[in-house]
């Protein structure tokens, strides 16, 4: 995608994603010299958390800067949360491991859908045994995450979303 296309494809004050981080506004566009050329960044202004971060434009696709989740996507999402999925909770660590390397390269996707079914298989396996530290950590990070993305497209306050989100495993 050529930089034009990418200066299109978000516009300043635009409400987006940043994987891993949550909901950011636009909020300037800025021109460094790197290596020795005049590189072009997004300026991003988390909403809930006191940090600003540069993304060049050219590589926001790649860093996985993706627009706010339509109303329709997030119906989609519930739907994935209310799936009934069984996961394996074995003990070991090898077990853990390898679902943390997968869970991990989910969320550094951004993907609203995998972040719904990583928040999903936490919260089954919660129900079976107790969550180690690391699970509860991912856990907690994957909620806030959708907490704050749905209620901003939704306009609806985070409280009522994490209850909405908290009752479905009930």
């Amino acid at each position: 995608m050529s930089t034009l296309d990418e200066k299109r494809r978000f516009v300043l004050d635009e409400k987006v994603v940043y994987p891993g981080h949550g909901v950011a506004r636009i909020c300037n566009m800025v021109d460094k010299v790197v290596g020795g050329s005049v590189t072009q960044f997004f300026e991003l202004s988390f909403y809930h958390k006191e940090m600003t971060i540069l993304v060049p434009v050219t590589s926001s696709s790649i860093v996985g800067l993706r627009k706010l989740s339509s109303k329709e996507n997030i119906e989609h999402a519930f739907k994935i949360l209310y799936e009934v999925k069984e996961v394996s909770c074995e003990s070991s660590s090898s077990n853990w491991n390898r679902r943390n390397k997968d869970y991990q390269n989910k969320l550094r996707s951004g993907n609203l859908y995998d972040i719904c079914k990583i928040y999903r298989d936490l919260k089954r396996i919660s129900v079976k045994k107790e969550l180690s530290f690391g699970e509860k950590n991912l856990l907690s990070k994957t909620e806030s995450l959708l907490v704050e993305e749905i209620s901003i497209v939704n306009d609806v306050g985070e409280d009522k979303i994490m209850r909405d989100i908290r009752s479905i495993f009930i």
